[in-house]
């Protein structure tokens, strides 16, 4: 595990009630001055491949992407990593209906207003937008899906619904694809062509 993972366990122990002290250590040694709250894994991979297309090492720059596990945890994890807690700056990404919870956070925190992203719906909304439903749908053959997102389609469920709202629910159907996904469909945007929330939290770093 490399340093910055150590500091994610550290910290994700002590936001679970354990001791804060393993996690202040490493922030100092590692020279952290940056976290990126996001809710799951699939936004840590998506921002790290994105950081890597650009040629930025995010941890060797002090900035730890962090997954708390759900937005409802943005309270806990930006008191400890806060002003009140690290003193770091917090930044992060979430969906338009986690917003409230970002900014009561924040707020609680006493961190900066607006120091965070908003997605219009969620991250793979914005991916699919901005790559389009047939591109999304060639990377999915690609990927060996197909068959189980042509199988997806014809559910009862899923009728009435567009192209691109069955392909959003799609990637949240299996465990590890969102994950998986958030790398193939980030490494397929043109560089112009990255979605403005994505984009602009990479380029406040």
């Amino acid at each position: 595990m490399s340093d910055m993972g150590l500091f994610r366990e550290a910290v994700t122990r002590w936001a679970a009630g354990g001791p804060g002290d393993r996690a202040r250590e490493l922030a100092a040694r590692l020279r952290v001055r940056t976290v990126v709250l996001l809710e799951g894994p699939s936004d840590v991979a998506a921002v790290g491949v994105l950081a890597a297309s650009r040629g930025r090492d995010l941890a060797a720059e002090g900035v730890c992407v962090l997954s708390m596990g759900g937005a409802m945890n943005v309270g806990r994890f930006s008191h400890l990593l806060g002003p009140p807690g690290l003193g770091l700056r917090l930044t992060g990404l979430c969906d338009e209906a986690e917003r409230r919870y970002y900014a009561r956070g924040w707020e609680r925190a006493g961190a900066p207003p607006r120091g965070f992203f908003v997605c219009a719906a969620d991250l793979e909304d914005e991916l699919i937008r901005a790559l389009g439903v047939t591109r999304v749908e060639e990377l999915v053959r690609a990927e060996g899906d197909l068959r189980a997102l042509e199988t997806f389609q014809h559910q009862p469920a899923q009728q009435g619904r567009t192209s691109q709202q069955q392909l959003r629910r799609f990637l949240g159907t299996k465990k590890g694809r969102k994950i998986r996904y958030g790398h193939v469909l980030v490494e397929a945007l043109d560089p112009e062509g990255v979605p403005a929330p994505l984009d602009d939290l990479l380029t406040s770093l």
